[in-house]
């Protein structure tokens, strides 16, 4: 089993000679705009289009006019793909698309289309692949892509200051004037290798092993760094997936090297930069090694995750300190990232007043007004802030130190040391409040939505705190009243009371995950229906019978350049590896062959490039689904007037490649059948549809199951 590989050298070497080396200076000069003329993006309702609707530049959104227009005008297309809350998406507007000279030569020799990469990700997929082929690395946004007029990229890009933006403009518009051939070259070359990314040999049925499960580990944890946590270097992303994945590996072999792994990671996360210490929530990422200095945008996907993630922790480790992050991450979702009626928005800009970081950032000098002296000097200490600031002239609150380190140097006891720095922070939060806040992308995004709500659905489960179900709850309903349509397909993003985009591949998979859990800590059984009938429409949908595989987008869609599928997994675990997972628990629920089936192959097909590629870290949802199948899968059925109850007892536990299901009464699932015995709860702990004896109490329960793996 191999990947059909593409050789991107000579064509990066080829496309590189497009663009000579271009000296240029940072300018931020920029010319006002008419206040009242408006783009062809004034329709739309993505803030990030609508960010760009007052451009000089006739920005088009994507879709059949933009693409016709080309067609009929024989203009190259230049599609530039960004999100609300990039700043470097912000900084190229302000310096280049605010630009009425840019804008006049964008206007006249391109037609210029803006994409939203969070409600279009297939398009982003795209050119985001050319960008890389492109330059041989990875790329980032704003992504700034040349196509021809068919949509065929032939180069792509990222931030560019205005100057070089101009010469790279003039080089195309000269290209395409003088040469078509040669970017008719280039677009073959691109668009092969596109299509040639997501090929894998189908592989063959076999047998998987414990060794190979341990090498994949052991891969995973030699990758991190033993100090402060997360991959070794510099950025630091959280990649909640990864530890999820080290979780159930030291569960299930007993690996204290996965967990060490795991906590020093959240330790540090904890106390750094990247997790807002007096609102709560994760930034995007850390730009240094240390998490102290956080690239500030806050997403709903990297929170949803993350709250999964402390709440896994702390089932296993009991430490208060994930406990409080979680209840600090649901209460910065309550009060700044909630619809009123239970959707969650998508993320909170970089920016505020223009500059990256102004509303979390202070100065020593702010701290000594806000304080009085004897709180004000442990403080400092506690949050490592200096005179001359610990990141650009000024201090991120951050703890160089631990909280026990800080309570001896100032001898005061633990937990009078919480004592002060919470009154200290409460009184910092309400100074904060009063700044200039970040812009909030307010849309809705489905997969998102879902990978917070399984998010609410793991912190009731490690914490019993009932108002996380209910937010989970009212979430669940939110998505199905508007995101479900009669048809059964869903759609992708809500704004302003309304839908429009048809979902992807991760919509339907996240959603499957987050009705599935809704099951296993409600028994009720709407869920879990919903759950397969979803399935059962990707199904229908989105299945490759060639590849085995899922593509990213519907049948029912326009096709682009390329089908695209997500094979790896990322920041967020790729669709397919959550499809794999989903149709594997789903066969424990109804018995159905096929999804069994399906869940194998799509499994043996990764295999050989995981191995080969010696980067688990970039497949560890595919892992995690590994070990699922390595170790048989547990089947709880609490059958009973105390069902849930019995429930809640077992599920307070990490539990991890184990399904829950039962109810009152013996429900519609297969496992129920015959197993209610009237007036007693009783739990049937299963493998295979083999059920050992039943019994009453959670104790007897728990040493039924056993994880751990020779």
């Amino acid at each position: 089993m191999r990947y059909i590989g593409f050789s991107g050298y000579k064509l990066r070497m080829a496309i590189f000679c497009l663009l000579p080396c271009i000296m240029y200076s940072c300018n931020m000069s920029s010319q006002e705009q008419n206040e009242s003329y408006m783009n062809h993006l004034a329709n739309e309702n993505s803030p990030y289009l609508l960010q760009h609707a007052r451009n000089p530049v006739d920005w088009y959104p994507w879709g059949d006019e933009a693409l016709e227009k080309a067609r009929k005008e024989q203009k190259m297309l230049l599609i530039s793909i960004g999100y609300a809350a990039c700043h470097w998406c912000h900084v190229m507007e302000h310096e280049s698309f605010e630009d009425s000279t840019v804008a006049a030569v964008m206007n006249e020799h391109f037609v210029c289309i803006k994409v939203d990469r969070e409600e279009r990700p297939d398009i982003d997929d795209v050119y985001m692949t050319a960008c890389q082929l492109a330059s041989g690395a990875g790329c980032g946004w704003p992504l700034n892509a040349f196509a021809l007029p068919d949509g065929r990229p032939v180069w792509a890009g990222t931030y560019f200051p205005k100057d070089r933006w101009m010469a790279i403009l003039d080089q195309f518009k000269s290209l395409w004037e003088n040469d078509q051939d040669k970017l008719e070259s280039y677009a073959k070359q691109l668009t092969s290798g596109i299509k040639a990314q997501d090929q894998i040999i189908k592989g063959a049925p076999q047998h998987l092993k414990i060794d190979e499960a341990k090498a994949m580990a052991e891969n995973m944890i030699s990758q991190v760094d033993k100090e402060f946590g997360g991959r070794k270097g510099a950025p630091k992303f959280p990649m909640p997936s990864n530890y999820r994945y080290l979780l159930t590996y030291y569960q299930m072999t007993g690996d204290s090297k996965a967990l060490d792994a795991v906590t020093i990671t959240l330790d540090r996360m904890a106390r750094g930069g990247i997790y807002d210490q007096l609102g709560g929530g994760f930034a995007r990422y850390s730009v240094d090694a240390q998490w102290l200095a956080p690239h500030f945008e806050k997403m709903m996907y990297d929170n949803g995750q993350l709250v999964s993630l402390y709440s896994e922790a702390y089932q296993i480790t009991q430490n208060p300190r994930y406990k409080e992050v979680i209840e600090e991450t649901i209460g910065w979702l309550d009060r700044e990232m909630t619809h009123p009626d239970g959707g969650f928005y998508s993320s909170l800009d970089a920016d505020s007043e223009g500059e990256e970081g102004k509303f979390y950032v202070w100065s020593e000098e702010e701290i000594n007004s806000l304080l009085d002296p004897e709180t004000v000097e442990i403080y400092k200490a506690y949050y490592n802030i200096l005179p001359y600031g610990n990141w650009e002239e000024k201090n991120i609150l951050y703890q160089k130190e631990s909280h026990t380190e800080i309570a001896e140097q100032f001898e005061v006891d633990p937990s009078t040391l919480s004592d002060i720095i919470g009154r200290a922070n409460a009184v910092l939060f309400e100074a904060r409040s009063k700044r200039e806040r970040p812009g909030l992308d307010d849309k809705i995004l489905t997969s998102w939505n879902a990978l917070m709500l399984t998010g609410l659905v793991d912190a009731f489960r490690a914490t019993g705190e009932k108002s996380y179900l209910e937010k989970a709850l009212k979430n669940g309903q939110f998505i199905h009243d508007n995101m479900l349509q009669e048809d059964g397909r869903l759609d992708r993003n809500f704004k302003d009371g309304k839908t429009k985009i048809n979902a992807f591949l991760d919509d339907y998979a996240f959603l499957i995950e987050a009705y599935i859990n809704l099951y296993e800590v409600t028994f009720d059984e709407k869920w879990i229906l919903a759950a397969r009938d979803l399935a059962d429409y990707t199904l229908e949908n989105f299945y490759n019978e060639e590849s085995d595989f899922f593509n990213y987008t519907s049948k029912l869609d326009p096709p682009l350049i390329a089908q695209k599928m997500e094979l790896g997994d990322n920041v967020i675990p790729g669709s397919n590896s959550a499809m794999a997972r989903n149709l594997n628990f789903l066969y424990h629920y109804f018995e159905s062959e096929d999804y069994l089936k399906k869940s194998d192959q799509m499994l043996f097909n990764m295999i050989g490039p995981i191995i080969q590629s010696k980067q688990t870290s970039f497949y560890s949802n595919w892992t995690t689904l590994y070990l699922e199948k390595l170790h048989p899968t547990y089947e709880v059925a609490i059958l009973g007037e105390r069902a849930l109850e019995k429930s809640y007892e077992l599920q307070r536990e990490f539990h991890p490649n184990t399904v829950f299901m039962g109810g009152q009464d013996e429900g519609s699932l297969p496992l129920l059948k015959d197993k209610l015995q009237h007036g007693r709860t009783m739990i049937y702990v299963c493998q295979n549809k083999v059920c050992q004896l039943p019994v009453e109490e959670k104790t007897k329960a728990m040493e039924q199951i056993t994880y751990l793996m020779d």
